[in-house]
């Protein structure tokens, strides 16, 4: 008799040769005008379940560019695995063409010519017509929010995230979970959850004072659809008190707190739950390893990394859905679940191609709303690019190349910080950059471009902190993110060193001098999580120094040498 585990990995080796999990058709298809709407929602029903997966959305109501990371490095048992491969590579794991759509939704090489032969990706309108074709043909699918939606943007900052409420709202989610929500502040979010019709969740969301579970937040949901009992257990982020101001949210605390999510999977199953999922906003690789530890687990919709797979990967019985991010792609995933049991799956990540997805005339009309009294401010023109601006991939990025540019210029400062957040839209070269485009990439609730003294050997700790945050080969001791962005400053990093031994051969670039381990720096950075930070507000100092430049055009960054890989 075939085992539960080998009907799944035959049901992902059927359905990826039939075409439903991965791409479907659209990944073969050579150009653009070869691609239609039909094509892409293309899906054969199968089983008695549709989930429908979205994330880390960061408040792009618009469509965008937005290119995928050239560096992705996995460390300990996740070095070469999915999601740590990249460009040519992941084009030959999963049989992607060169020049294909899927090259230019999953990859990063040859980002802009791809970008101006394909356009521009997302939409939340756009995003609504593959939601509601879905609805079409399984009108009681579940939609399922992965969190990092009430963030990002000018309109979403200057409402306090009521835009995109307003918006996530038309779509009808069924749950959503939590992260960068919270940098809102602890009352503006307590106001918000308790008016959403739909349901907020995180099993792991406690009463900092009880070490009890918040009672704002369920942390779990039973839904009863296709006649199977469903339970989804929220997760929200983890180390949101590490990664975010703590200040903001201080009755709340978090943590991955696997002991309390597998009694929660008891407990629904104890009820009589025929499926459970996880919505998640772990990052992959701890949803990796949550898989590993928690039994009982169908499904984990995994988010917070921004990564895009097109086929689901399986850790033991459980099945793991990566779903992208910035409203650039949504998964349907279609089960058979009989006898209590997920049996089989079909699933496809749908690229959100703007230019060949309709828009839903009612959701566009919305999103025009609760943008039209700021049209003015996000339309004005602050500059133009020379360069391709993207933020993603573990070193660098043009984005925060120019952020740095600006700190050290506007704040007079040696060395420049910015912070490895993954969320910001891309810029193709020749494009001008608006005030919308320069929030897009700076837009939190704690912006202020602080300027201070630090010792050389301080230098070295913050790096070597965020680098074990990245690198530590336990994913339980990843935050997610990536380096953090530095200006000014050359160094070396080995990833296979411990903790404290990853940096070195630190160099101030505009003198080639080694950085002194005892000297004092100016240094100029943002967002940082202490309460009470002073400094003029990261947009503005962007702002000033692009009105400065005009055109943008940035030197190669070679400034990181890494090794370890």
């Amino acid at each position: 008799m075939i085992s539960r585990r080998d009907f799944l990995q035959v049901s992902m080796a059927a359905s990826a040769l039939y075409g439903a999990s991965g791409f479907g058709n659209w990944a073969k298809l050579a150009a653009q005008q070869a691609l239609t709407q039909d094509q892409l929602l293309e899906f054969d029903t199968f089983g008695n379940v549709s989930l429908i997966h979205v994330t880390d959305i960061h408040a792009q109501m618009k469509p965008i560019y937005f290119r995928e990371p050239e560096i992705n490095i996995g460390v300990g048992a996740n070095k070469g695995a999915v999601p740590h491969v990249t460009g040519a590579e992941f084009r030959k794991l999963y049989g992607i063409e060169d020049g294909s759509p899927s090259h230019y939704a999953l990859t990063y090489d040859d980002f802009t010519a791809l970008g101006r032969e394909y356009g521009k990706v997302g939409g939340l309108d756009r995003v609504a017509t593959v939601i509601n074709s879905i609805r079409a043909d399984r009108p009681d699918a579940l939609l399922l929010d992965g969190g990092d939606t009430w963030h990002g943007s000018y309109t979403c900052y200057h409402t306090e995230g009521q835009d995109m409420v307003n918006v996530m709202n038309a779509l009808k989610p069924d749950a959503m979970t939590f992260h960068w929500e919270f940098t809102l502040g602890q009352d503006r979010v307590r106001e918000i959850v308790a008016d959403l019709p739909f349901d907020a969740m995180g099993q792991n969301i406690f009463d900092a004072m009880w070490d009890e579970p918040a009672a704002e937040f369920k942390p779990y949901e039973f839904y009863e659809r296709g006649g199977v009992k469903i339970a989804v257990i929220g997760q929200a982020f983890p180390y949101m008190p590490i990664a975010n101001p703590g200040w903001m949210f201080p009755d709340y605390s978090f943590g991955i707190r696997d002991e309390n999510m597998q009694a929660m999977v008891d407990e629904v199953r104890g009820k009589g739950a025929e499926l459970v999922v996880c919505l998640s906003h772990n990052g992959f690789d701890v949803d990796k390893k949550m898989a590993s530890v928690v039994k009982g687990i169908d499904v984990i919709l995994t988010g917070h990394t921004h990564d895009a797979l097109p086929e689901p990967v399986l850790v033991g019985d459980t099945i793991l859905i990566a779903s992208g991010s910035n409203g650039k792609f949504v998964s349907r995933v279609d089960l058979d679940v009989r006898e209590g049991k997920m049996m089989g799956f079909r699933h496809k990540l749908i690229p959100i191609f703007s230019d060949v997805i309709e828009p839903d005339a009612d959701v566009a009309a919305l999103i025009d709303e609760q943008r039209a009294p700021y049209k003015a401010e996000l339309e004005e023109v602050i500059g133009e690019t020379d360069d391709l601006l993207y933020r993603r991939g573990n070193f660098n990025g043009s984005w925060d190349d120019l952020i740095c540019n600006a700190l050290i210029s506007e704040r007079d400062a040696d060395i420049a910080m910015s912070p490895g957040v993954r969320w910001g839209p891309s810029i193709l070269p020749g494009q001008p950059i608006t005030r919308e485009d320069i929030w897009n990439v700076t837009s939190m609730t704690y912006p202020e471009a602080y300027r201070s003294e630090m010792t050389g050997e301080f230098i070295k700790v913050i790096l070597e902190d965020v680098a074990d945050n990245l690198f530590n080969p336990d994913p339980y001791y990843q935050q997610g993110g990536d380096m953090v962005r530095i200006g000014g400053m050359g160094y070396k990093i080995d990833v296979s060193k411990p903790q404290g031994a990853r940096i070195s051969d630190m160099t101030l670039l505009k003198t080639g001098e080694a950085i002194d381990p005892a000297r004092s720096y100016v240094v100029a950075g943002w967002a940082s999580v202490n309460e009470g930070t002073e400094g003029p507000q990261i947009w503005d100092v962007v702002e000033s120094h692009i009105r400065k430049q005009g055109t943008i055009k940035l030197e190669e960054n070679t400034s990181v040498k890494v090794s370890g890989i």
